[in-house]
């Protein structure tokens, strides 16, 4: 999480850094045999989502939120049908994530699809000894991966890749496994993970989608609003500005189009810079001169961090 995201956490009640999540202070970045390095603009954090959602949860119930579980099946105006019962609304606030709930698609159009795949790597004194204080991005041909500490030392990597990419090696282990054997920095921390790990795989990721508009009543949050792609790491930055901002909206009596447009508008630079970024780490030449130009200029990282920024 980025420094931004952070700050509006702990004006929620809310403070990563209480609940243990781990401290960054710089990036690092991967192609092949090169590394660079970067000083962030301010501290970030790492933290797992279970920690952080559950310190969420527990806040706004203690502020007298009524908390309900369901899954939902179908949306309509109004209307959310769930496998516990149907449940209606006036308004509706969707933030489910990259996961579409049917009757609310957003558009999948590309002809190569991005997919992610999240895999926790278990506490090691090695893997802290390589990653420390950094946000890591190692580059590959077609995908990238980012990797950082959390608040009980394991590592956190969440890939982004080409559907084409997963095709030619054939599942994600597999994929996760010739990455770690051509790449020395990510095979050096991919050797710590288990033989069987647990992934978690999200397929046509909608990267630089925004939603320019919205039925009545219904706000769309996080990545229902705009679809940031993950190195950025301001993600929950997305959420957790989206949902201040469409509540307050609500509030004052601003309606879910209004407000929406309202928010593109906001979410517009970050989300274009971020997707010039992704485009440039999944091409290997592009990606080289990045490393270079890093190496060289620290501060045109740190300004397109900061660029990226909600």
């Amino acid at each position: 999480m980025s420094w931004r995201t952070v700050a509006a956490l702990r004006d929620l009640g809310v403070d990563p850094e209480t609940l243990g999540a781990h401290r960054v202070d710089r990036l690092t970045l991967f192609a092949g045999d090169r590394k660079a390095q970067a000083r962030l603009p301010e501290a970030a954090w790492g933290l797992s989502r279970h920690a952080l959602d559950t310190a969420m949860r527990a806040r706004a119930i203690a502020l007298g939120a009524c908390l309900e579980i369901d899954r939902a099946r179908t949306l309509s105006a109004g209307r959310i049908e769930g496998e516990r019962q149907d449940w209606q609304a006036d308004t509706i606030f969707l933030a489910t994530g990259k996961h579409d709930v049917r009757g609310e698609t957003r558009p999948r159009e590309a002809s190569d699809p991005a997919l992610g795949v999240r895999v926790r790597i278990p506490a090691h004194p090695e893997l802290s000894r390589m990653i420390g204080g950094a946000i890591e991005l190692h580059l590959f041909d077609g995908a990238y991966a980012g990797i950082v500490l959390q608040e009980d030392g394991s590592a956190n990597v969440c890939l982004a890749l080409r559907k084409s990419r997963l095709m030619r090696d054939g599942s994600p282990l597999a994929l996760l496994n010739v990455l770690a054997d051509r790449n020395p920095a990510f095979g050096e921390r991919w050797r710590h993970a288990p033989d069987d790990p647990v992934i978690d795989t999200v397929g046509s990721v909608p990267y630089g989608w925004i939603a320019q508009a919205t039925d009545p009543g219904l706000y769309r949050l996080g990545d229902q609003a705009a679809v940031i792609p993950s190195l950025a790491g301001e993600g929950m930055g997305i959420a957790i500005a989206s949902g201040r901002s469409a509540a307050q909206a609500w509030l004052d009596g601003k309606t879910a189009p209004v407000w929406q447009g309202e928010f593109s508008r906001r979410a517009a630079r970050p989300v274009t810079v971020a997707e010039a970024i992704w485009k440039a780490a999944e091409t290997p030449a592009l990606a080289r001169l990045g490393l270079a130009a890093t190496s060289l200029l620290p501060g045109l990282a740190t300004m397109a961090m900061r660029a990226s920024r909600i």
